[in-house]
């Protein structure tokens, strides 16, 4: 899904106009007047899109209930436009300061001591379950031979997490636990970003980070930062290498999807399969 086929979207919606694009990615999203309007991928052969939109406007609702500050729904369901699940959201009041790591902790303290919500299941979090349909919608703009070393890191990664054994009581967690899911407004912290949430390993929500010191360029008093915010650091966790390698692979298979209409993700990703190749932990990897 490119910006145009989103804005088609929108227009059919009933948004028209100069809607502010924010984000293009798994989703776009746009703001319009006080509204924040999200376009998922056309969920046509993939139900479990729609589902995952309809589950995220009912976790805003609950974490309202729940007292965790987080974005709120504007309306009670997703739309279905043109095969595409479409959400409207409250906008928030612009930031006072960029969010940081530190900012996430309280946040995710607060998810992680929730129970399951009662009116609705969580799913697990499939961290590599959406890498089939990434590497397909790359099609032949991407190696075969990185596509299938892919499927095979996927279906190892897939089998070691399986049999961890966390050191966190597992539950609900938010799935994509970065800065740039917070947003600092006048009234603090707010959590955005809410289609992840899943019941799993705590711990999921912690080696989002520690990758994120070792590939992205966080730098360590950030992250010393965010782990004496939350009190652990998952890197003490003999499971944490199983989890990191699971996020790298599907963090390869993801930028896959954008390859055959932008050059520089596909040289992104040759550059982030080469250094699993290569088993070297620490190339950097950079957005595009």
């Amino acid at each position: 899904m490119d910006e145009m086929r989103a804005r088609e979207v929108l227009t059919a919606a009933g948004f028209p106009g100069a809607a502010e694009l924010l984000a293009l990615g798994e989703n776009a999203v746009f703001a319009a007047g006080d509204l924040v309007i999200k376009v998922g991928r056309n969920s046509t052969g993939h139900p479990e899109l729609r589902e995952r939109a309809e589950r995220e406007v009912a976790l805003a609702d609950w974490l309202a209930a729940s007292g965790v500050p987080a974005v709120r729904a504007a309306e009670r369901g997703p739309r279905l436009v043109e095969g595409h699940p479409v959400t409207l959201w409250h906008r928030l009041p612009d930031p006072v300061r960029p969010a940081e790591p530190r900012d996430l902790a309280p946040l995710l303290s607060l998810v992680h001591a929730l129970p399951a919500p009662a009116d609705f299941t969580l799913p697990r979090r499939e961290l590599l379950g959406g890498v089939e349909r990434w590497l397909s919608l790359a099609g032949e703009a991407i190696d075969p031979a990185d596509a299938d070393y892919l499927r095979e890191r996927r279906d190892g990664f897939a089998a070691a997490s399986a049999a961890l054994v966390p050191h966190l009581p597992p539950g609900p967690i938010h799935g994509d636990a970065l800065p740039r899911n917070v947003h600092v407004g006048p009234d603090g912290p707010v959590l955005v970003d809410l289609e992840t949430f899943s019941a799993d390993l705590r711990e999921h929500d912690l080696v989002v980070l520690a990758l994120s010191r070792d590939r992205y360029g966080l730098g360590p008093a950030a992250y010393d930062a965010f782990t004496s915010a939350y009190g652990w650091d998952v890197r003490e966790w003999e499971g944490c290498a199983v989890l990191r390698g699971a996020r790298e692979t599907a963090s390869c298979a993801w930028v896959s999807q954008h390859a055959p209409a932008n050059p520089k993700a596909l040289a992104e990703f040759r550059r982030r399969v080469a250094s699993l190749r290569e088993g070297d932990a620490a190339v950097r990897w950079y957005p595009f």
